[in-house]
């Protein structure tokens, strides 16, 4: 274990290599496995050296009884974030609510810790929703609306020249999962070197230099693990047969293994057909099916965070 959480260490304990801040901003629904998954990442990348990570969340962000009480107890409050400047900072995704980015609640103050960030922390990692913001405070690139969710585990072609990208193959598979993209060609006009696309899911990383300080965002899942889209389409299929939500879920494609996908779509063409059943839901054999789906982007995914710390450690010595 090479991951430790603040405070810092004590007399006994040697200083850490690399100081991470991150900032947890994902629903109540996510947010314990938004967290595990990035300090997964995190501590299988920096291998035997000591990463000491500080955990905030935005408080515009709602939240539950539970979630907030967690966040009191372990979680710091995020002014004390610009009192110690890290060596990473991490901001996750958020469930977008409004069609107009900017009518977030929590819009004020993410723009407030991305134009800091900007300005003062050697590399920032910005996932989802957070590097869409930063796109449009930073660039002006104002996320697109899809027609349709993109979601699922989608072939990937990588720019392997890239100091991020040292190790991985030039084809790898990614999960997405977002109702909202960035359109390429602005992000390359803006100066981005984008380091991972597909023409079926658009760019999946994509970094640029600010002066001595690197910005990475992040549009794909990385830190999912295999249950992660599976996690997702019980929960909104769930919504949708209860009369929750009238939205018929969507799909994640290439989520399972591949002699179980056949069941998983029978499942969903029930529902989509207007079956509006919760036993069917109840009833299908979720946790089974994802303790044998296919992990085939975890090996990527740890070298590019493993290269991403290295890159800033080499920065410190």
């Amino acid at each position: 274990m090479s991951l430790r959480f603040a405070p810092a260490q004590t007399a006994s304990e040697p200083p850490p290599w690399i100081s991470c801040a991150f900032v947890n901003n994902m629903p109540d629904s996510a947010f314990d496995a938004t967290e595990r998954q990035f300090c997964d990442l995190l501590d299988h990348g920096s291998g035997s050296k000591i990463v000491e990570v500080r955990r905030f969340a935005l408080p515009e962000v709602p939240r539950g009884i539970d979630v907030a009480q967690r966040i009191r107890d372990e979680y710091r409050p995020i002014d004390e974030l610009y009192q110690h400047r890290p060596d990473v900072l991490i901001v996750t995704g958020s469930n977008p609510v409004e069609v107009d980015i900017r009518d977030e609640p929590y819009w004020d103050s993410l723009t407030g810790l991305l134009m800091w960030a900007r300005d003062t922390v050697p590399s920032t990692l910005l996932s989802c929703l957070s590097a869409h913001a930063a796109l449009q405070v930073f660039d002006g690139i104002e996320r697109v609306r899809l027609s349709a969710k993109c979601t699922g585990v989608f072939a990937q072609t990588v720019a392997t020249e890239h100091d991020l990208t040292r190790g991985l193959a030039q084809d790898i598979l990614l999960p997405h999962s977002r109702w909202n993209s960035a359109p390429l060609d602005a992000l390359e006009q803006a100066g981005y070197d984008v380091l991972v696309h597909s023409n079926d899911t658009g760019w999946g990383v994509a970094t640029r230099m600010e002066g001595p300080r690197r910005l990475v965002l992040v549009q794909g899942h990385p830190e999912y693990d295999p249950w992660s889209l599976l996690r997702e389409y019980r929960r909104d299929a769930g919504r949708y047969v209860r009369r929750e939500r009238d939205d018929v879920p969507c799909l994640p494609l290439n989520c399972t293994a591949d002699d179980e996908w056949e069941s998983l779509l029978h499942l969903h063409e029930q529902i989509s057909r207007g079956q509006r059943d919760p036993e069917l839901v109840d009833d299908f054999p979720f946790d089974d099916v994802a303790s044998r789906a296919p992990w085939s982007w975890r090996d990527p995914a740890l070298r590019f965070y493993a290269n991403w710390l290295t890159s800033v450690g080499a920065g410190k010595g």
